[in-house]
């Protein structure tokens, strides 16, 4: 059976729901990030890298989120979740699948690691390093993710979802970028078509159950 090590608080809770929306049977085990908020060292003997999210299946170790996404669909969606080969919104739909987390993810990432760094310093570093750290914020990260959300709303406006008008694989994949856009990176009710993606894909029973079996999450971590 397919096992997903799926760490609290991470991307790994994408592939959950994927797996729900095409009802495959699964089993997890299951991981909890240190104070530190890395992963636990347990994930190194799944993975070199002891990364999240990572896949076991019929003897293969699967690791990153677009990698997994790809196998999961191509073994076990026949036909779903994707679209026809040679169209336009095929090439979308892969667009997405990596833009994800090649451009998306980093610049949250950068977001978070910039705004918490500061706090976590020692006491006399701290007003030295939060200053430092938001200038580069202020100018470097936020213009950048705003550039981004406001790429993100433009393409809303040509279809519900992101590879078309059929919810699809790159529409799970790109759910955690806008979820950690909203906990931290400036999105929100002045991007109406973004805002209202996130609403359809909370309202997906799918979503649910798999928010259900994965734990508690909080994507702003």
């Amino acid at each position: 059976m397919l096992t997903v090590h799926h760490l609290n608080n991470s991307r790994s809770q994408r592939v959950l729901w994927l797996l729900e929306e095409l009802g495959v049977p699964y089993e997890i085990v299951r991981y909890q990030r240190q104070p530190s908020m890395l992963a636990p060292k347990e994930l190194r003997a799944i993975h070199p890298l002891g990364k999240s999210p990572v896949i076991t299946d019929n003897g293969n170790t699967i690791a990153e989120s677009g990698a997994i996404v790809e196998y999961i669909v191509e073994t076990y969606g026949n036909g779903r979740l994707i679209p026809p080969p040679g169209t336009p919104e095929r090439l979308r739909y892969t667009y997405w699948l990596h833009y994800a987390e090649g451009s998306a993810m980093p610049l949250l990432v950068q977001k978070l690691l910039f705004t918490v760094i500061p706090k976590r310093a020692p006491a006399l570093m701290r007003p030295m390093m939060k200053m430092a750290f938001g200038k580069v914020l202020a100018t470097v990260v936020d213009p950048q993710l705003r550039q981004h959300i406001g790429f993100w709303e433009s393409e809303l406006t040509k279809s519900e979802w992101f590879a078309g008008n059929e919810f699809s694989a790159a529409d799970i994949q790109m759910s955690f970028p806008l979820e950690a856009a909203t906990a931290r990176g400036g999105l929100d009710k002045t991007r109406p078509k973004a805002m209202a993606f996130l609403e359809r894909i909370h309202a997906r029973p799918a979503y649910n159950q798999a928010l259900e079996k994965g734990g508690p999450y909080q994507v702003g971590r």
